[in-house]
């Protein structure tokens, strides 16, 4: 039976892609900040919960050997992640420490999370997954410091795929969904006409069922057809 790591995985598209993944039987291990709503979803989805978060060295060695005792993880899907200052700032006011927030838990802390797990998935010849978005390669105004992130997350996942030759490593842009990240970025407005998370789902099980070669994949992509 296969098994997952899944991030940020107590709401949101994390526990949409978490659903996804054991209606299709896998096993899962799966990590947020908030321990109650996280092992709520865990109870759920019969999933092994590891409450903390992913900037420090000690909890993403324990997502790494919960996976382990599973029979080790084939799938690491980085999904956790902050927006940074809402409203979002100019970058010529962006506060420079809360920047560097935002690149510790949306670029190092991944990285760091894949090293961790690199060796089992070499292993069982393994997948990774990033989860992006076109804030990465689109300059939207106010989007400076998360999309720069992101660009980074990119940047670092092309290498990586050219390094890890028995590793699938793809950089997975999801689409606007209905979050809470989501909402932070646009305070006050109404988000109701974007997609559930949900709605990505059956396309990100595509992926993962072709397991094409690495490479940044738009899941409305999949949903539409387009082959993998």
């Amino acid at each position: 039976m296969s098994v997952a790591i899944i991030t940020g995985a107590s709401r949101g598209l994390g526990l949409a892609l978490a659903t996804g993944l054991a209606s299709a039987g896998w096993r899962l291990v799966l990590d947020a900040r908030g321990a109650e709503d996280l092992a709520e979803a865990a109870w759920n989805l019969n999933a092994v919960a590891v409450p903390g978060d992913v900037t420090q060295p000690a909890h993403r060695a324990a997502l790494v050997a919960a996976a382990d005792r599973l029979g080790g993880a084939d799938l690491l899907v980085n999904n956790a992640g902050i927006l940074g200052p809402s409203p979002q700032p100019a970058l010529a006011d962006y506060p420079l420490d809360a920047l560097r927030d935002v690149y510790e838990v949306n670029v190092v802390a991944p990285l760091a999370l894949i090293q961790a797990a690199l060796p089992g998935l070499r292993a069982r010849r393994g997948a990774v997954v990033n989860v992006t978005s076109d804030a990465a390669v689109e300059p939207y105004p106010g989007w400076g410091g998360y999309g720069s992130a992101k660009a980074a997350v990119e940047q670092a996942n092309r290498v990586l795929a050219a390094e890890e030759a028995d590793v699938r490593v793809w950089w997975v842009d999801p689409g606007d969904l209905r979050t809470r990240m989501h909402q932070e970025a646009f305070p006050g407005e109404d988000i109701s006409d974007r997609p559930l998370p949900s709605s990505v789902v059956p396309a990100f099980l595509r992926l993962v069922s072709d397991a094409p070669p690495s490479g940044r994949i738009r899941l409305a992509d999949l949903r539409e057809g387009v082959p993998a």
